[in-house]
C-alpha cells in the first residue's frame, strides 16, 4: 500500500517515489514496498532524472513544476517527494490508473 503523508493545513502531500533512470519510456509502473514506482527515459547524470520526475509528476498532476519538490533522496533512487495543491486521492488514482 502507498504511504501518502496529507498535511490540510499547508495543502501538501508527501509520499515516496521508487525511480528507473533510462527506461524505454516514462511512466508510472505502480506501488513498491509503499512507494511509488516510476520509470524514466532521462539518465540519472547531474540531475536529469530528477528534472524528468518533477516534470513528468506536474504533468500528471496539472500543477506547476514550482508545486513539486524533492525533500530527500536527490543522489538514489528513493526519494520523498512534497507536492503543493494535490491531494491524497489525486496520488491514489494514479497507481489504480496505471496498475
Amino acid at each position: 500500500m502507498l504511504e501518502i503523508t496529507e498535511n490540510l493545513a499547508t495543502a501538501t502531500v508527501i509520499f515516496a517515489v521508487r525511480i528507473q533512470p533510462r527506461a524505454s519510456k516514462t511512466e508510472i509502473v505502480g506501488e513498491m514496498a509503499g512507494a511509488l514506482k516510476i520509470r524514466l527515459q532521462a539518465p540519472a547524470l547531474e540531475g536529469h532524472a530528477n528534472e524528468a520526475l518533477i516534470e513528468f509528476l506536474s504533468e500528471l498532476l496539472k500543477t506547476p513544476k514550482g508545486a513539486v519538490r524533492i525533500l530527500s533522496g536527490e543522489r538514489s533512487r528513493m526519494k520523498r517527494v512534497e507536492i503543493r495543491g494535490v491531494t491524497k486521492q489525486q496520488i491514489e488514482r494514479l497507481v489504480m490508473q496505471d496498475a
